[in-house]
């Protein structure tokens, strides 16, 4: 999986031609999230603790 960011242990990355809705994915530790690009809406989680003080912005 192509690494885009990483940052206070959480990593951020993206499939090329992957499934629709565009997103990407989130790795902390050994949890998971899959989270809507247009609004960061979580399309799926596992149990995943981030920071709520975080907030990722582009």
């Amino acid at each position: 999986m192509p690494e885009i960011s990483r940052f206070y242990g959480i990593i951020i990355a993206m499939f090329f031609e992957d499934h629709n809705p565009p997103h990407f994915h989130a790795r902390y530790s050994s949890d998971q999230a899959v989270i809507k690009i247009d609004d960061f809406t979580v399309l799926y989680r596992v149990p995943f603790e981030m920071k709520q003080t975080i907030q990722i912005t582009y």
